[in-house]
C-alpha cells in the first residue's frame, strides 16, 4: 500500500473524528433546547436575579455584602415567590446562623471553625407537609475580590427561578424539596456542614442536588454521584433533558488529582446522604478571578441547566424511592453521556460481568490465533509477545522524550506557552508524541523485522494492541474502576472489526476497501475518546494555572497528551507495517515539532491575555503583613512588615518582574524554622503547592498594618500535659491558626473538630476560622503531653489575620503596588497580620 493511500488517511481519519469531537462539544452539547411548546423555567427571569445577585459585589463570609445584602435580597425574591404560589404548596423559610467544627483532609488536612455563619433555608411542601426531602444546594458568598457570577451566583438564581416554578404549580407534590442558599462555601464547606449537623430540616433529607462551578458558563457537567444509590443516576437518566455527565470525570475528582472539593463531600461524609454533584465547566480560565461576571454566562447555559435541575428535582420529589433511599443503596453505577445526546448508566456489578466477559473473549480469540497451527503455537506466541513487548517500549521511549521536551521547556522559563493557546501543546507534544512512535516502529520494522511479510506485522501488531488493551480492561475492573468500560470499547469494537475483515487482513496489499472498513468499525471508540479527551482538556488545562509551583504544568500537560496519542495510535501501529513508507508523515510531523519547539523557546507565545472577551490572566496574591514573634514572657523578639507575592502557577513571578523590577530574587522571604509554617501567614495549608521558594517573595515596606490579634490564656499542668485554654478577641472574619508542638512535646487533644488534632502535611497543626457578623471572641483549648524539662516552652501557636473586606483590606502602598500590576494579571490582594506565641 503506497504511503500516499496509508499514513495519511489514518491522520485525516482522526483529524476529521477530532473535528467531529470538537463539534459535539461546541453545538450537540450547546444547542438550545427545542422551542416545541411553553418553558416551565424562564431563563430571562433567572438572569434578573443573577444580575441582581452580582451587582452586590463581591460577597466575602462576613462582609456586609454576604451577611446582609445578599441575604436581604434572597429573603426579599423568596417572601415575592411565597405570595404568589398555590394553594398546593407550603413554603417556610428559615435564616440559620450556626457555629461549629470539623476536620477535613482537603488540602493535606486542616480543621475548620466557624461561627454564626449564614444559611437561607426555604423549604417547598405539600400543604399537609411531608416526611421525607429533596435538598438542593447553591451557595451565594463568593472567594473575595470577585463577582463570584458562576461560582456560585447563577446556581442560587436557577434555584430561586425552580422555587418559582414549583411554587405557581397546581400539582402538589409528594415529598418536600430544600432550597440551602448557603453563605459559607468558599470557606471551605462550612455553611454545608452547619445545615446537615445542626438544622432540624436536615433529618428528613434523603438525597441532594448540589450546584457549583470550576468554570464559567457551557454545560454543567455531573461529575460526582452516590455514593453507590444507583437509582439516582438513573433518575438523572430518566429526567435530564440536556445530560451531560461522565463517570470518568467522578473518577478523577475524587482521586484528588484537581485541587478542589464541593458540599457534596459534607452530606456525604457527615450527613451520609447521597447525591448528584454538577459543575459548569467550561472557560475555567477565568473562575475565581474579576472576570467571572455575570454577562460572560449564557442565557442559553441557564437554560439548559434550569430544565435539567428542574426535571431532577420534580421526578426525585414525586418518587417512591426517595423515601427508602436507603434500600437502594447496593453498589456504584458505570454512567456517562453520548455526545450530549443521551447518558447510558448501568450497575457496577453489571459492568464487570460485561468487562470480564470482553476480555475473555479476547483472550479466547487470540490463545486460538497463537495455537493454530499448533506446530508454529511457540512461534506464533513468540511473534505476539515481541510485538507485545515493543509496542509497549514504544510508549516508554515516547513518554521519556516528550517529558524529556517538557523539562526544557520548563527549565528555560518557557512553561504555560500554550495556556492561552492550546493548539501549541499539539503541535509541540503531539507531534513530538506521534514523530516518535513512528520512528522506533519504522526502525524495529527496518531492522528486527526486515524480512517479514507486512500483512503479518500488521496482523501480529493488531494483535498485540488488543492484547494491551484486554490486559487494561481485567485489571481495570479488578480495581473496581467504573471507567474501565473505555477499555471494552476498545477491545470490543476493534475484536467485532477485525473478525469481519480478517480476509482483508490476510490479503497480499491492503486495499482502500480493507482501509474504509477498517476505519468504519473503530469509528466508535475514536470519536467517543476524542469526545472524552476534549472534556479532559478542557477541566485540566485551565488548572495548570492555579495549580502552584510544586510541579512543572508542561510535564503534566504533555503526559495527558502521551497518554491520549498512545490510545488512539494504539490500533494504527499495525499500519506503520502496512505502509510502504512512513519518511514523508515523518519529516512533517517532525518539522511542526521543530518549528513549535523554536517559536516557543523564542518566547514568541505569551502565556496569558488580557483579551478582553476571551480573558486568561496569570493570578497574583499579595498581603501586606505586619509579623510579630514573641518570645515565652511575652516580649516582642521580632517584628516586620511587608507585602507578601504569591505568583499561584509555576512561573511565580518571573513575568512581573519587567514591569515590577523591583519584585525580584533578591527579596526572597527565609524560612522561620521556628514557626509553624516558615512563619508566613497562609489563609489555607497549601504551604505543600509551593515549596520551591522563588514563588514565595516578601517585599518590604515601612507600614505597619493599623490590624492586630490578641491572644490570652492560662494553663493548668496536672502530671505529664499541659491543658492550655486559649482566647482570641473578636478580629477579622476570617484567620488562621497554626500549633506546633515544641521537641519534646505533642498535641493530645483538643476542643475544635471531633476532639482528635488533625496534622497537616509538613506535621504542623492548621486551624481555619471564619465568621459571620456579630461574633463572640473565639475560645477553644488544646491539651499537650510535656516534658519534664520545658525551659524553651511546650508550643508554639500562631495566628494570622485576615482582611478581605473593609477599610483595613488595602493599605495605600498594597494599592499602589496593584496599580502597577500588568493587565492580563488578576491579583488579588489584602492585610493580614502574624503573631507567634510560645507557652
Amino acid at each position: 500500500l503506497p504511503e500516499a493511500r496509508g499514513a495519511p488517511l489514518v491522520l485525516l481519519y482522526l483529524l476529521g473524528l477530532r473535528a467531529l469531537a470538537q463539534v459535539s462539544h461546541r453545538q450537540l452539547l450547546s444547542r438550545p433546547p427545542a422551542a416545541d411548546g411553553p418553558r416551565d423555567f424562564s431563563a430571562s427571569r433567572a438572569r434578573g436575579y443573577l444580575d441582581n445577585i452580582t451587582a452586590i459585589g463581591p460577597r466575602t463570609v462576613g462582609s456586609p455584602e454576604n451577611e446582609v445584602l445578599a441575604v436581604n435580597y434572597l429573603l426579599e425574591q423568596i417572601r415575592g415567590i411565597e405570595r404568589e404560589s398555590t394553594d398546593a404548596h407550603k413554603i417556610s423559610v428559615d435564616i440559620q446562623r450556626p457555629t461549629g467544627s470539623f476536620s477535613i483532609d482537603f488540602l493535606g488536612g486542616f480543621t475548620s471553625y466557624y461561627a454564626n455563619i449564614t444559611n437561607v433555608v426555604v423549604k417547598l411542601e405539600p400543604r399537609n407537609g411531608a416526611e421525607h426531602a429533596v435538598l438542593s444546594n447553591c451557595h451565594f458568598d463568593s472567594v473575595p475580590n470577585t463577582p463570584g457570577a458562576s461560582d456560585d451566583a447563577v446556581s442560587c438564581a436557577v434555584m430561586l427561578e425552580i422555587l418559582n416554578t414549583l411554587s405557581k404549580s397546581s400539582e402538589s407534590l409528594q415529598h418536600a424539596v430544600i432550597f440551602l442558599f448557603n453563605g459559607a462555601e468558599e470557606n471551605i464547606l462550612q455553611a454545608s456542614h452547619g445545615f446537615i449537623t445542626q438544622h432540624e430540616w436536615a433529618k428528613s433529607i434523603r438525597a441532594f442536588i448540589n450546584l457549583e462551578a470550576a468554570g464559567v458558563g457551557g454545560k454543567e457537567l455531573v461529575f460526582q454521584t452516590g455514593p453507590e444509590n444507583p437509582w439516582l443516576v438513573q433518575a438523572y437518566v430518566v429526567a435530564a433533558k440536556h445530560p451531560f455527565a461522565s463517570v470518568v470525570a467522578q473518577e478523577i475528582f475524587q482521586s484528588g488529582i484537581i485541587p478542589a472539593d464541593t458540599d457534596f463531600r459534607i452530606y456525604r461524609d457527615f450527613g451520609n446522604v447521597p447525591g448528584i454533584d454538577l459543575a459548569f465547566i467550561e472557560n475555567g480560565y477565568i473562575y475565581h478571578t474579576e472576570y467571572d461576571t455575570s454577562d460572560r454566562i449564557l442565557t442559553d447555559s441557564i437554560q439548559r441547566a434550569g430544565d435539567n435541575i428542574l426535571a431532577v428535582l420534580k421526578y426525585l420529589a414525586t418518587s417512591e424511592k426517595l423515601a427508602k433511599s436507603f434500600e437502594y443503596r447496593h453498589g456504584n453505577v458505570v454512567f456517562f453521556d453520548i455526545f450530549g445526546l443521551f447518558v447510558l448508566a448501568y450497575p457496577a456489578r453489571v459492568g464487570t460481568i460485561m468487562n470480564y466477559i470482553t476480555a475473555a473473549v479476547a483472550f479466547f480469540y487470540l490463545s486460538k490465533k497463537v495455537l493454530q497451527p499448533k506446530p508454529r503455537a511457540v512461534h506464533n506466541l513468540k511473534k505476539l509477545l515481541t510485538a507485545f513487548s515493543l509496542t509497549l517500549t514504544s510508549w516508554m521511549c515516547t513518554l521519556v522524550a516528550v517529558l524529556m521536551v517538557a523539562i526544557f521547556v520548563s527549565i528555560i522559563g518557557r512553561a504555560l506557552s500554550w495556556y492561552t493557546h492550546f493548539y501549541v501543546s499539539v503541535s509541540l507534544y503531539g507531534t513530538a508524541a506521534a514523530a516518535k512512535l513512528i520512528l522506533v516502529h519504522m526502525l524495529a520494522k527496518k531492522f528486527f523485522y526486515k524480512n517479514v511479510n507486512e500483512q503479518y506485522l500488521g496482523d501480529v501488531f493488531f494483535d498485540a494492541s488488543l492484547m494491551i488493551w484486554s490486559i487494561a480492561l481485567a485489571v481495570m475492573t479488578q480495581l473496581g474502576l467504573c471507567s474501565a468500560f473505555i477499555c471494552t470499547l476498545w477491545v470490543a469494537f476493534p475484536l467485532l472489526t477485525k473478525l469481519m475483515i480478517h480476509k482483508e487482513f490476510s490479503q497480499k496489499g491492503a486495499t482502500i476497501k480493507f482501509i474504509v472498513m477498517y476505519m468504519l468499525g473503530m469509528f466508535v471508540p475514536y470519536l467517543y475518546m476524542l469526545y472524552l479527551s476534549w472534556t479532559v482538556f478542557e477541566m485540566f488545562t485551565p488548572v495548570m494555572g492555579r495549580s502552584g509551583s510544586e510541579i512543572p504544568p508542561d510535564m503534566v500537560l504533555a503526559g495527558f497528551i502521551v497518554i491520549f496519542t498512545m490510545i488512539l495510535s494504539s490500533y494504527f501501529i499495525n499500519f506503520i507495517y502496512l505502509v510502504k513508507s512512513t519518511k514523508t508523515t515523518l519529516v512533517t510531523l517532525t518539522t511542526v515539532f521543530v518549528v513549535t519547539l523554536i517559536l516557543v523557546c523564542s518566547g514568541i507565545f505569551f502565556p496569558y491575555s488580557s483579551d478582553a472577551a476571551n480573558p486568561k490572566p496569570k493570578r497574583i496574591f499579595l498581603q501586606h503583613t505586619s509579623r510579630r514573634f514573641h518570645d515565652l514572657d511575652g516580649n516582642v523578639v521580632k517584628s516586620d512588615s511587608g507585602i507578601w507575592i504569591n505568583g499561584f502557577d509555576y512561573n511565580g513571578i518571573s513575568h512581573i518582574t519587567p514591569h515590577v523590577p523591583e519584585i525580584n530574587d533578591t527579596i526572597r522571604t527565609p524560612c522561620e524554622e521556628q514557626a509553624p509554617f516558615c512563619g508566613l501567614p497562609w489563609i489555607l495549608p497549601v504551604d505543600f503547592m509551593f515549596r520551591f521558594v522563588r514563588a514565595l517573595l516578601y517585599l518590604s515596606t515601612s507600614l505597619q498594618s493599623r490590624a492586630a490579634v490578641a491572644v490570652s490564656h492560662t494553663s493548668r499542668i496536672l502530671r505529664a500535659k499541659m491543658w492550655t485554654p486559649v482566647s482570641v478577641p473578636a478580629g477579622p472574619s476570617h484567620m488562621s491558626l497554626y500549633v506546633r508542638p515544641r521537641a519534646g512535646s505533642a498535641l493530645s487533644r483538643w476542643s475544635l473538630g471531633d476532639g482528635m488534632p488533625v496534622a497537616s502535611l509538613g506535621g504542623d497543626y492548621f486551624v481555619f476560622y471564619s465568621r459571620g457578623l456579630h461574633a463572640a471572641p473565639w475560645h477553644f483549648w488544646v491539651e499537650l503531653t510535656a516534658p519534664e524539662k520545658d525551659s524553651d516552652g511546650i508550643v508554639s501557636l500562631a495566628i494570622a489575620a485576615h482582611y478581605f473586606f473593609g477599610e483595613d483590606q488595602k493599605s495605600p502602598q498594597l494599592y499602589a503596588l496593584l496599580e502597577r500590576f500588568p493587565n492580563w494579571t488578576f491579583s488579588s490582594g489584602w492585610s493580614c497580620t502574624y503573631d507567634l506565641f510560645v507557652f
